[in-house]
């Protein structure tokens, strides 16, 4: 038996061998990328789940949840392993960084935390607003952060100190997305104002405008070889653009 609410995010394994789903059901799931029959089923958060993502040697995986907490899960055989809880604020999203050894939630308290994953320690709390979180993710070398936010922009952190570098701003909504491209020197966000745009993330320059969809873009990202661009959003449709 399938997810018996909405299913928020879907990520494959590195290995593109299982797909990893998560859901307002409370639950995330493991599913054969092959056949499509499912693995495993891992139940422990106690509201809805945002986001699920494997670690990058496919041995963790880290869910983000509505009740507070990011967990952390043996993606072998599904066995919890910790939580990671700062407050009572929702967790948008979670994410490993590239060396696994980090990973970084998104939460509604505004902040962005850098933790430990061996003991769960937070190692950096990224605040530069009191509005909610919608998503974080480390660049391809770990260096560096961006967030975005409830307050129409996306902000680049570094990852060893904790310092903001750039704040992008533009968007006359929400942004629901960011994301590096895969050299590290673009960022893209996706916002509630029908748009998603191409930022370099040297200076925070606007480099493209996407415009053509029909309500909110809620995500946004790049193609492997970072030449195209993939848009979800609220009108019903994806889009794929020239990056």
């Amino acid at each position: 038996k399938g997810h018996t609410e909405g299913v928020w995010s879907a990520a494959f394994s590195p290995d593109r061998q299982r797909i990893v789903t998560a859901s307002l059901d409370h639950t995330a799931r493991l599913w054969d990328a092959v056949d499509g029959h499912q693995i495993l089923s891992l139940r422990g958060h106690t509201e809805g789940v945002w986001s699920a993502a494997f670690s990058p040697d496919m041995r963790r995986i880290v869910t983000a949840s509505s009740d507070g907490t990011a967990r952390l899960w043996d993606a072998q055989n599904g066995r919890f392993l910790f939580s990671l809880r700062a407050n009572s604020a929702p967790m948008r999203s979670a994410a490993f960084s590239p060396n696994g050894q980090h990973v970084v939630t998104a939460s509604f308290d505004g902040t962005a935390r850098v933790w430990d994953v061996q003991n769960g320690r937070v190692l950096l709390r990224l605040q530069g607003s009191s509005t909610p979180l919608w998503s974080a993710a480390f660049s391809t070398d770990g260096r560096r952060i961006v967030t975005a936010s409830y307050d129409r922009t996306a902000q680049l952190w570094d990852a060893k100190d904790g310092s903001l570098l750039l704040t992008l701003q533009g968007h006359s909504g929400w942004v629901w997305s960011a994301a590096f491209s895969p050299d590290g020197g673009r960022i893209l966000t996706a916002s509630e104002d029908h748009t998603a745009r191409l930022w370099d993330a040297k200076d925070g320059r606007l480099l493209l405008i996407l415009q053509g969809h029909g309500a909110a873009v809620r995500s946004a990202s790049f193609s492997p070889d970072g030449y195209r661009i993939v848009t979800g959003s609220e009108d019903r449709t994806a889009r794929i653009w020239d990056a």
